[in-house]
Formats: C-alpha cells, sequence, structure tokens
C-alpha cells in the first residue's frame, strides 16, 4: 500500500516572502509555489527582441513594457507570474502593499517551451483572461518561425490570428506597434533546440 504524500499550501503571504529572499523565481498558483524552468538560449533571444522592438516603439508614450522579471498578481485565480514580456497602459497599477507586483498589462506575450506550451496555452490563458486590463495575448514558438495571436474585441470574445514565415508582420492590435518576424527571431539557432 503506498501513501500519499501531502502537499503543503502556501498563503500569498508566505509565497511573497520565500520568492523576496530565493535566487530561483517561483510561480505561485492558489497555495502552490512552483519551480519556473531557467530559459533556454533561443526562449531569451526571441523574449529579448520582442522587448527591446517594443521598448523602443513605445518610448515617450505612456506605455511601460517589462521583460521576464516583473511579477504578475492575477487576483481572481490567487495566481502569481512572470511573463516573458508584458505591456502596462498608463498608470502602473500594483498590488495593493507591494511596490514589486503588478496587476494591470493590456498585453502579454510568452515564449513557449516543451515544459510549458500545454499551460501556457490553456490554464494560463484563461487565469490571463480573467484581468480586466488584459486586451492581447501573444505565443510564441521557439522551435520554429510560428506566432499565435489573440485579441479581445468584447468580453469573453478573442480573435484569433497565426502568423508564419520570416516575411510575415506581426501586428499588435492594442499598442501601435508591427515588428517583422525575421527581426522577432534574429539570432536563434534552431539547430541548437
Amino acid at each position: 500500500m503506498t501513501q500519499a504524500t501531502e502537499q503543503r499550501l502556501y498563503t500569498p503571504e508566505e509565497y511573497l516572502e520565500l520568492e523576496i529572499n530565493s535566487e530561483e523565481r517561483h510561480e505561485y498558483v492558489d497555495g502552490e509555489i512552483i519551480l519556473m524552468p531557467g530559459g533556454m538560449p533561443n526562449h531569451n533571444r526571441i523574449a529579448g527582441n520582442l522587448y527591446a522592438a517594443l521598448n523602443f516603439a513605445l518610448k515617450r508614450q505612456l506605455y511601460d513594457v517589462f521583460f521576464t522579471d516583473q511579477r504578475l498578481w492575477i487576483s481572481r485565480k490567487r495566481i502569481y507570474t512572470y511573463p516573458d514580456v508584458m505591456v502596462v497602459q498608463g498608470e502602473l497599477q500594483l498590488q495593493e502593499g507591494r511596490k514589486d507586483t503588478l496587476t494591470n498589462p493590456i498585453m502579454i506575450a510568452e515564449v513557449l517551451s516543451e515544459s510549458t506550451e500545454a499551460y501556457d496555452r490553456s490554464g494560463k490563458f484563461a487565469a490571463y483572461r480573467t484581468i480586466p486590463t488584459l486586451q492581447e495575448y501573444v505565443l510564441i514558438d521557439q522551435y520554429s518561425i510560428h506566432v499565435e495571436q489573440y485579441y479581445k474585441t468584447e468580453p469573453r470574445q478573442w480573435i484569433f490570428s497565426e502568423y508564419d514565415g520570416e516575411a510575415s508582420i506581426l501586428t499588435l492590435n492594442t499598442i501601435p506597434f508591427e515588428m517583422s518576424l525575421a527581426d522577432l527571431y534574429d539570432k536563434v539557432d534552431f539547430e541548437a533546440a
């Protein structure tokens, strides 16, 4: 007879205390603390290319662009997470009592990896959709030149678009921004993946 291992659940406050003192990043999902895997070079290149292009295109405008280490609180699902890239329009809204945790992105992008792809497409996207300010979600494949984009048109209604090949141009709907997939995938080595 095997004995089930009981997993300890943490409060958001306990998670934040542990996370502040940790050398690794963790997500928090309704009491459970999950170690985030380290990024591979291609993952970092893609996320970095998008961040740099967005940051440059939106300079001196009422947008802030964040990259990898910025924590996001999704209150309706009790989730703390670190999107690869996110954009906030206007004033930053922080979780009550925090100076390091955002709550109001209008756009989030995730670079897909084998270990997170299913979650990024389903559970995480479902959680992101509960953020009242979120208008756009972009999924970027790191193993081939392929991008999927979801744009909110009305409450509970999203339009899906996809882009393939270096000549394609990713055009965001919520932000004045476009980028060729050739630039998005600059220096990505698919052989190394």
